[in-house]
């Protein structure tokens, strides 16, 4: 009851926000990549511009909303709430210096998410990243063409002036241009993308400046993108899109790739950290899916050391549970020298690795995140490289915090270090 009358009182005072302040919006959807993206556009365009972006996770339907009215959440407080709704009324009234752009994350976990956030929100620009072959969140949906029919209403509500930016390279994404009215600019890998990356080389000589570099071309014209600290194929598409968002705003390639600069990656997303006994953490606790697991896997692949990975649980993949985790645990035999399995679940991603090679004594099963984080203080030896990686009820996080070599930084480090996540 009290949820609907949150919802209800966040979503009225929303749209009265929008309708007084007139922002431009900027809406990011997809199954993986969507903070990444929304960070990347940050960066592309808060040097130009009043931009205001989704905090935290706040990416549904109480979580849109207060980043609209710029607030925080007011947990279980009932005077925290009154306080944000006091706040947004008299916003209306008068704010200082309302931002002239939003970038708002949206995120669907079952059908109509999407639906009802657009709404509310009239998007100018909708940015869809990516859907895959076994989307995150598919087990409450019939099948990965049922979440991208859901993710293509970002897309569906545009007017004839605004701009759908779409990854060419993920086939469903490319489709959405056929279900909306407005403007279609297309970012990939591919030759038939208007913004295409090309030379995409990972520089991981040195790891303290390691990064990914590629070029991008716009109708003829060509520029260097160099990201220090940036991992990963699919971070490459988070730039991509957002120097398309900034092409859109008229912003040339060479701005572009400055603002990029200073791009770092969200907590959890590929970070590298230093770990204890002069070890490196790949980490990518903030959630998980098939094909950012195979990604994450890739990257570690190609950097040097004796490679371990702690694998969690991908959970809400319904009927996709067990052949998802057994894809993953295929690419695992290819990569690693030690694989911790943590959850019920991953126990098919120990035995598919297991039946492709991994020798048995090289994999360890773990019911929980701490067990596994006292066992890998044992094993660490100087130069391994350590990918954390699982969805986010599995708080492989704590792991993270386990080995890393400062741990009095995990707040400004790691995900979910609010104390919300403690109680």
């Amino acid at each position: 009851m009290f949820k609907n009358f949150l919802c209800l009182t966040l979503r009225l005072l929303a749209k009265a926000t929008l309708r007084r302040y007139r922002p431009m919006i900027i809406g990011v959807t997809g199954s993986v990549g969507k903070t990444s993206t929304k960070e990347a556009i940050y960066a592309v365009l808060k040097n130009k511009f009043s931009v205001r972006r989704n905090i935290k996770n706040y990416n549904n339907e109480i979580g849109v909303p207060l980043t609209i009215l710029g607030q925080e959440a007011g947990g279980k407080n009932l005077w925290r709430w009154l306080k944000v709704f006091l706040i947004g009324f008299f916003g209306l009234l008068y704010t200082k210096k309302y931002p002239k752009i939003l970038v708002l994350e949206m995120g669907a976990d079952k059908i109509g998410d999407i639906a009802y956030l657009t709404d509310f929100v009239k998007c100018d620009i909708g940015v869809v990243t990516a859907v895959g072959e076994i989307p995150v969140h598919v087990e409450f949906f019939q099948g990965p063409a049922q979440v991208a029919r859901e993710k293509s209403n970002l897309v569906r509500c545009l007017s004839k002036t605004g701009w759908a930016i779409l990854n060419y390279d993920d086939e469903q994404v490319r489709a959405m241009a056929a279900r909306t009215t407005g403007q279609v600019f297309t970012y990939g890998f591919s030759d038939k993308a208007d913004l295409r990356a090309f030379n995409l080389e990972q520089h991981l000589e040195e790891m303290a400046n390691a990064g990914l570099v590629f070029k991008v071309d716009y109708q003829g014209n060509t520029m260097p993108i160099k990201l220090r600290g940036i991992f990963g194929q699919y971070q490459a598409y988070a730039v991509l899109a957002a120097a398309a968002v900034g092409l859109v705003f008229k912003i040339n390639l060479v701005e572009i790739a400055q603002a990029l600069k200073e791009y770092r990656a969200p907590a959890g997303r590929l970070r590298l950290l230093r770990g204890i006994k002069n070890s490196w953490i790949l980490d990518d606790t903030y959630n998980s899916s098939p094909s950012s697991a195979l990604g994450a896997l890739g990257v570690l692949e190609q950097m040097p050391g004796r490679k371990i990975a702690a694998l969690g649980d991908m959970l809400e993949l319904g009927a996709f549970t067990e052949e998802a985790h057994r894809k993953i645990g295929v690419k695992a035999a290819g990569v690693l020298e030690y694989l911790l399995a943590v959850g019920e679940r991953s126990i098919f991603l120990a035995d598919e690795a297991k039946k492709n090679g991994l020798p048995e004594d090289r994999i360890r099963h773990f019911a929980s995140a701490e067990e596994a984080g006292c066992f890998l203080q044992e094993i660490i030896q100087e130069g391994d490289v350590i990918l954390v990686k699982g969805s986010q009820g599995l708080r492989m996080e704590k792991i993270v915090k386990e080995i890393m070599a400062e741990p009095d930084k995990a707040k400004e480090l790691l995900v979910r270090q609010d104390e919300a996540w403690f109680r």
